[in-house]
């Protein structure tokens, strides 16, 4: 009976052969150790009656190479990958400064300065109304919007109630209602800021908008 094992099954198979923790180690070198230390105990425990024949040992030393060369077009890999992180990371350090628009329904009014608000369709709509609410959740201004098309709408709330009165300072809500005559469109409420520092982890990026906290760069819509 032939007892010719391959290096994949050696581990089970061949007497007094263990596989250790080390097989949890990534490394290239310790690959080719391992797979050595098992190809060796099959050769001494193989039947004599039935060696190994030449093309087996070279296809299972091929097995070794091919796994070796995959762990170093892994770490390769990784290393571009970070590369090209710190690259992107580079690049949205010039955003600092500019305006971004993302969506959001929390506006924040200074008590001076006109707020950039905004409104995404997923298409074309009639009517649209946006109204904005205090903190208690009362409306102070509504807007008519009118027909507007699929996409991205922008303007300006200069801090206003409906009766032209300027409202306090502080945190606002954005709601918006979109139909067509085929009924109600998606759609959702986008806000402007300016960005003034980035964080960086990892593969990600971070915008700090002032005084709007941080949104995720993949969020932006729109730089101004």
């Amino acid at each position: 009976m032939s007892s010719v094992l391959s290096a994949s099954n050696a581990a089970s198979t061949i007497p007094n052969a263990r596989v250790s923790g080390d097989l949890a180690d990534s490394s290239a070198a310790s690959s080719q150790d391992r797979f050595l230390k098992l190809l060796v105990t099959q050769m001494r425990n193989q039947d004599p009656l039935n060696p190994m024949d030449n093309a087996q040992f070279t296809t299972q030393l091929a097995q070794i190479s091919t796994v070796s060369g995959l762990e170093k077009l892994n770490a390769s890999l990784s290393g571009m990958a970070d590369a090209m992180a710190a690259s992107s990371s580079l690049q949205n350090a010039n955003l600092i400064g500019r305006g971004v628009v993302f969506p959001g329904d929390r506006a924040r009014f200074d008590g001076t300065s006109p707020v950039p608000v905004g409104v995404e369709l997923a298409g074309p709509a009639e009517r649209v109304n946006m109204s904005i609410a205090d903190s208690n959740g009362n409306v102070v201004r509504t807007f008519a919007l009118g027909a507007l098309p699929q996409g991205m709408s922008t303007f300006s709330w200069d801090g206003r109630n409906d009766a032209s009165g300027l409202v306090p300072a502080g945190a606002y809500t954005l709601r918006v209602e979109a139909a067509s005559k085929d009924g109600a469109v998606a759609a959702s409420t986008l806000l402007g800021g300016v960005v003034d520092s980035l964080s960086v982890a990892g593969a990600s990026s971070r915008l700090n908008l002032r005084g709007l906290g941080a949104v995720d760069i993949a969020q932006i819509r729109r730089i101004d």
